[in-house]
């Protein structure tokens, strides 16, 4: 489809009216911002404060405890029949973030709620500004915006609103793997130790940079210092928590992952995914999350084999292969699933590749739509839906 003169105009006086990156920040802004707005009105219809829906919603809760009181809060759930039920620790998250959260509410006003959703927002921001650097380099500067527009407005993308921390491995990921992109070793392998604090999917930028520079080595025979430092370092954020939680819990090695499990997340090879998918299926009573659970991963699934099909390169398929990984293998919440994906936006370079290639007006109205589509999602996982975000 062709493009008319007046909006090849207009593109052009854009462009040469603000840098790029500036008009990245902008339509990120413009369409998390959005979200936001409708959230607000929506909170306060349903006569609920907006901040608490912001910054106290599931997980928020937790990190905003261990930022104010510090680890060693354990919850234990009996059951009805047996008196005995999971123990949920909060161990289980990194601390990465929570400390952001300390050290901002004691600098500014406010208290810690608006600490843990600036640390949040500006994380997103961060986020989106590398997540379009990577997209301008692999496929274009036009395609990278469409990129951030289509990642600010996926149904699960108002989390990076929420205190929690997705918005934060997001920044980390995107300019970690632009820096490998660019061959930035160092500066790959520290935003990969400070993922691996942030999250337990962290792990996936460890593996990228790890990974890349095994490339390096073996395939390419590079013998450059800071490569092999690289691929060593990379993953020493994600093994000191997860080896601290085991010193302090007893069991060095298997420690964390006990903690871990307490919470019902564990690995079984999506055993216990198949199992959503199968009462989906076959018409059993289920939540509607579930049923779109179902339906964002096999969008997910999908959108991989282009991934793989295109060349892209290896940073990009390494990080999201293991993120696809985790999110289909680990059992637990299954409905947090999505938003365990989120941060994998490389899942989104196809799409963003061909709406590139349409009409502005085109690309600006599937981004319309697909950000309403996650508006209205938004407003029913944290205000209707029962299931843990």
């Amino acid at each position: 489809m062709s493009t008319s003169p007046l909006e090849t105009r207009a593109v052009r006086a854009v462009r040469s009216a603000a840098p790029t990156t500036v008009i990245a920040l902008g339509v990120f802004a413009a369409v998390r911002g959005g979200g936001v707005l409708v959230l607000g009105l929506g909170s306060w219809w349903a006569g609920r404060d907006p901040l608490k829906v912001l910054g106290r919603s599931w997980d928020s809760d937790w990190y905003l405890r261990i930022a104010v009181h510090g680890y060693g809060r354990t919850l234990m759930w009996p059951e009805v029949a047996t008196g005995t039920g999971p123990v949920q620790s909060d161990y289980a998250f990194f601390p990465l973030y929570p400390t952001l959260i300390r050290l901002v509410s004691a600098i500014l006003p406010g208290g810690t709620i608006p600490a843990a959703l600036l640390v949040a927002w500006v994380s997103a921001a961060v986020a989106a500004l590398g997540i379009y650097r990577v997209g301008e380099r692999v496929i274009g500067p036009r395609a990278g915006l469409l990129l951030v527009g289509l990642w600010a407005a996926q149904p699960h993308a108002v989390v990076l609103t929420l205190a929690y921390t997705e918005a934060l491995l997001a920044a980390f990921a995107a300019w970690a793997l632009y820096a490998l992109l660019r061959g930035r070793w160092l500066w790959a392998a520290g935003l990969a130790v400070l993922a691996g604090l942030t999250r337990p999917t962290g792990l996936a930028v460890a593996a990228a940079v790890s990974v890349v520079a095994l490339h390096a080595v073996v395939v390419r025979r590079s013998r450059a210092p800071e490569v092999w430092l690289a691929g060593l370092v990379a993953p020493a954020g994600w093994t000191a928590y997860v080896l601290a939680v085991g010193v302090k819990v007893g069991d060095p090695f298997g420690g964390y992952f006990a903690v871990q499990r307490g919470w019902g997340s564990r690995f079984d090879f999506g055993v216990g995914a198949l199992r959503s998918v199968e009462r989906v299926l076959t018409g059993g009573h289920v939540p509607l999350a579930t049923t779109v659970t179902v339906v964002l991963l096999a969008m997910a699934g999908l959108s991989a084999i282009p991934l793989l099909l295109d060349r892209t390169p290896l940073p990009l398929l390494v990080y999201t292969a293991i993120l696809l990984v985790i999110g289909f293998g680990g059992a637990g919440f299954f409905e947090s699933k999505p938003r365990f994906l989120l941060p994998a936006f490389p899942l989104l370079l196809p799409m963003a590749a061909v709406v590139a290639r349409a009409r502005p007006r085109t690309a600006v109205m599937v981004t319309a739509v697909v950000a309403g589509l996650g508006y209205g999602y938004g407003l029913y996982l944290l205000l209707i839906a029962r299931v843990p975000l």
